[in-house]
């Protein structure tokens, strides 16, 4: 008795009946090595397998590197020193591969491998600080890196209302408080504060020494969702939102 041929594979399917590894096939559809999916989301009609090369599939992938190592060179193509920014991340690497600019061969969906080849091309990309801006979202520690001021004045940016959380995520401190939820925020929005509030003197914020309680605490908070529509009008931009 014959056995019924599968007429849909799923990525491992399909990396299984070509007998290449899960990463190759990935990268293969990230790649445009092979069609995207056209039986369904995440599925791929027998035709479009059958079709596709196993040894060219193979051939294509180079690699993959871990996340840290791809933060490594995109860090490194932000230049040095980072002024008005923390060096980028593993999680950030996890945060492009989310939004499509980076394709997810393994690991966790957090920490992802990546093709080498396609970290070069995105470090090379000259709007490199605006996707990471657009895409990545920052702590308050990093945040307040970013914005170019102590942590003591991003709070009181918080506590004012001019920025609000976009996310948040778990950090298990283990022996020093167990877990913890860190607040997320945009680093778009981060960046365009002295933008949307050039009222506020911000040379003072910057020159404020360690110690020293800060300029925003005399400062009222705002309407809620006022900075909504303000941050609205300048979102989008081309180019980086602020300082590099």
């Amino acid at each position: 008795m014959s056995r019924q041929q599968r007429e849909v594979y799923d990525e491992s399917q399909a990396a299984g009946r070509l007998r290449v590894p899960l990463a190759a096939w990935r990268w293969a559809v990230g790649s445009g090595l092979v069609p995207p999916a056209d039986a369904g989301p995440g599925l791929w009609s027998r035709a479009v397998v059958e079709a596709a090369d196993p040894e060219a599939v193979r051939a294509a992938l180079r690699g993959p590197v871990g996340a840290g190592v791809a933060a490594d060179r995109l860090t490194e193509a932000l230049g040095e020193p980072l002024r008005c920014r923390t060096r980028v991340t593993a999680a950030a690497v996890g945060h492009l591969a989310g939004a499509g600019l980076l394709v997810r061969l393994g690991g966790d969906a957090e920490f992802p491998h990546v093709h080498p080849d396609q970290v070069a091309a995105l470090a090379r990309r000259r709007n490199l600080p605006a996707l990471l801006d657009r895409h990545v979202p920052l702590g308050p520690d990093q945040s307040a890196v970013r914005l170019g001021v102590r942590r003591v004045d991003f709070d009181q940016v918080v506590r004012l209302g001019w920025v609000a959380p976009a996310g948040s995520v778990e950090i298990d401190y283990k022996h020093h408080g167990g877990v913890t939820t860190v607040p997320l925020y945009s680093a778009e929005d981060v960046a365009l504060l002295p933008v949307v509030r050039p009222l506020v003197d911000w040379r003072a914020v910057y020159a404020a020494p360690a110690g020293r309680r800060s300029p925003l605490a005399a400062l009222a908070p705002v309407v809620p969702g006022q900075d909504r529509a303000l941050l609205g009008r300048w979102r989008g931009w081309p180019g980086s939102a602020g300082p590099q």
